[in-house]
């Protein structure tokens, strides 16, 4: 595993394209001219690609030293109350592990779904027995399979949620959105590093401290309502958080090594060379205060 933090983009920033590139096999270049070393490739609508589309992706990001993830599809929903929506969860999931193989991604990212018409206990225990069977049917494979904190309160997805589902099985890790959190709550749960640290303290406590070591993580900020997010910002606004900057403090007095990957909008890889400007330039401080 790598000794230092990753900073990447989630997809490709509108600059991608205003600089005259339309392929995301040309990513990993144009990303490593601007300092950054990952990438998470957006399978958000569906994984639509060719097995040689998807290598030559992962051909480029290993000459270029970016690390990859893949994100599944968005509908995929293990918690479903209809079995033919878990079970068709499953090969959206086996598509996304494919893909993600074939690229040479080591993870990727799933939203479980939402609570609908049940206790958030029945929605867990029902994410558990699609992960198990999706774990038995597709096995052996290569990648792990990251649950996504999320941000709406109908959602699936707290952290303690996910930590619950990640102990079903090894290959199962946590991915956690720090702006989904902060949303979540309406705001105010990242006031200072020891915020952040409290995170990363409490994955190492239940799983492990490799989980919390190497975490992969989101980070933007995002807009909330009372029912929590309502859509992704730029490191520009002023009005919602979480800042990154105690973020960046954290991990380093911490020596953490996570992937952080930015999910602004529109402003992608230009928030995440920030925020590694700054773990730099902190990484470099004597006192590191």
């Amino acid at each position: 595993m790598q000794n230092r933090a990753l900073f990447g983009p989630a997809g490709n920033s509108d600059s991608f394209a205003a600089d005259g590139h339309k392929h995301t096999r040309e990513a990993p270049a144009w990303l490593a001219s601007r300092g950054l070393d990952a990438y998470e490739y957006s399978g958000g609508n569906g994984i639509n690609g060719r097995p040689e589309t998807f290598a030559k992706i992962g051909a480029e990001a290993r000459a270029h030293n970016i690390t990859l993830s893949l994100h599944a599809p968005y509908y995929i929903s293990l918690s479903s109350l209809k079995p033919e929506l878990r079970l068709k969860s499953i090969v959206y999931i086996k598509q996304s592990i494919d893909a993600a193989e074939a690229m040479g991604a080591d993870i990727i990212v799933v939203h479980t779904g939402s609570t609908a018409k049940q206790t958030r206990e029945e929605a867990v225990e029902l994410t558990k027995d699609t992960l198990f069977k999706a774990i038995e049917e597709l096995s052996p494979f290569t990648v792990r399979i990251g649950l996504e904190t999320m941000g709406k309160q109908n959602q699936l997805g707290t952290l303690d949620e996910v930590i619950e589902i990640c102990k079903t099985d090894p290959c199962l890790y946590p991915v956690v959105d720090f702006g989904h959190m902060n949303a979540r709550n309406r705001g105010g749960l990242f006031a200072d590093a020891d915020d952040y640290r409290l995170v990363f303290d409490r994955i190492g406590s239940e799983l492990g401290d490799r989980y919390a070591r190497y975490l992969h993580c989101h980070f933007s900020k995002v807009e909330f309502t009372d029912a929590g997010e309502k859509k992704h910002l730029t490191f520009e606004d002023t009005v919602y958080g979480p800042d990154y900057e105690p973020f960046i403090e954290a991990i380093v007095r911490e020596n953490l090594c996570p992937r952080v990957i930015c999910e602004s909008n529109g402003t992608m890889a230009e928030d995440a060379a920030a925020m590694k400007k700054y773990y730099e330039s902190f990484s470099n401080r004597g006192d590191r205060g």
